[in-house]
């Protein structure tokens, strides 16, 4: 059963009444707050960037042969499904502000399905390269292992699992993030008049896909100049 957002009250010493204005009312606060968390996130994310690219400039071709064997098809899939799924999430708020939360709580559902697809294909993908001696680089390591590779591709694709790695931890955190707001609508503490747990999980799922529209040409489209299809 749905509850009303009762805000807080205080009393002064003269006996007058004051809401306290808690963090679902601190509108502003509330962004800023969460803006620089992703501030951090995008600290994180350009370290490893700058590792990769650091290597990259060490070892070019093997960079690009390694590029050249990843399945593009199922990376360019993925960037699809994860754009509309800022769109849906994007329709999602702006349906709560207009006042249609069975709308919101539609998109949102919409949304964590796509999550879904995304880890899915991701797992698809992650199988068929382990099942080919490149998980994180480490089988190939080992001397006489049939899939051993140049130095440089195990940089390649140690980065990668790494980095897509922690990507799909945050896809996990925001599918979990999804379900928690559902059930704060459902409980009436996000509602058009406070929403500002809302907006910041959609503020989350932006940064979500804008790391992937940046991963996605990193390591899968270097390798599209070797004149490869891509995939195993």
């Amino acid at each position: 059963m749905a509850h009303e957002y009762i805000p807080e009250i205080s009393t002064d010493r003269d006996g007058t009444e004051h809401v306290v204005q808690g963090w679902q009312d601190d509108f502003y606060g509330g962004k800023l707050g969460f803006w620089l968390f992703m501030f951090t996130e995008v600290l994180m994310f350009g370290a490893m960037f700058l590792v990769l690219t650091y290597y990259k400039m060490l070892h070019p071709a093997d960079f690009v042969a390694a590029s050249a064997s990843l399945n593009r098809f199922l990376g360019g899939t993925n960037t699809v499904i994860l754009l509309v799924s800022a769109l849906t999430m994007g329709l999602s708020l702006l349906k709560m502000r207009a006042g249609d939360v069975k709308g919101a709580k539609l998109m949102i559902w919409a949304t964590i399905i796509l999550a879904l697809m995304f880890l899915s294909i991701k797992a698809v993908e992650w199988t068929a390269e382990y099942n080919h001696g490149v998980f994180l680089g480490l089988d190939a390591l080992q001397s006489g292992n049939p899939h051993s590779k140049p130095f440089g591709e195990i940089l390649f694709f140690g980065m990668y699992f790494t980095m897509t790695g922690i990507h799909g931890f945050h896809i996990i955190i925001g599918i979990g993030l999804m379900v928690w707001l559902l059930k704060r609508i459902n409980a009436g503490k996000v509602s058009p008049e406070h929403h500002i747990l809302h907006w910041n999980i959609a503020l989350y799922w932006d940064i979500v896909h804008l790391i992937w529209v940046f991963v996605f040409p990193y390591f899968y489209m270097i390798g599209a100049a070797s004149g490869g299809t891509g995939g195993h």
